[in-house]
């Protein structure tokens, strides 16, 4: 496990972007944390890790799924509007990243299973730590 101190949204972005710097594909990346908490700050640096733009991530609540091309193609997922009551089946998630992606689902306590390999899955866990200070928790999903 590594846990990890940021101080603003550009510590947050590096961070990630340093752990994604050494993805190979087939990645998948379970995100946790309350509203606010950064989760979406922390796939722009997967994004700017993976050679994707980081400027076109955005929160795709309404969306659900959205995929940026890069060295590995990042798809992004946000599960808020979910109910977690199996809903998440008809997206195709399973389906994702592939060999030559990785997968970033925010909200991942409303999936109904995990169907990829537990190897390739790290679960990242944001909570706020006073004013723009985030604590990061990076694991690998157990198996």
């Amino acid at each position: 496990m590594r846990e990890a101190l940021t101080r603003s949204e550009a510590e947050t972005e590096a961070l990630a972007a340093e752990l994604a710097a050494a993805f190979q594909g087939g990645e998948v990346v379970l995100l946790s944390g309350e509203l606010g908490s950064g989760k979406t700050v922390f796939v722009r640096g997967l994004a700017r890790g993976v050679g994707a733009d980081p400027e076109e991530v955005a929160s795709p609540t309404f969306v659900l799924l959205t995929s940026y091309p890069g060295r590995l193609t990042l798809h992004h997922a946000d599960l808020y509007r979910l109910s977690g009551n199996g809903d998440d089946r008809e997206l195709g998630l399973e389906e994702l990243p592939g060999p030559r992606g990785v997968l970033a689902v925010e909200w991942a306590e409303r999936l109904s299973g995990l169907p990829w390999d537990p190897a390739l899955a790290l679960r990242v866990t944001l909570e706020h730590a006073g004013e723009d200070a985030r604590r990061v928790r990076i694991e690998k999903e157990a198996a």
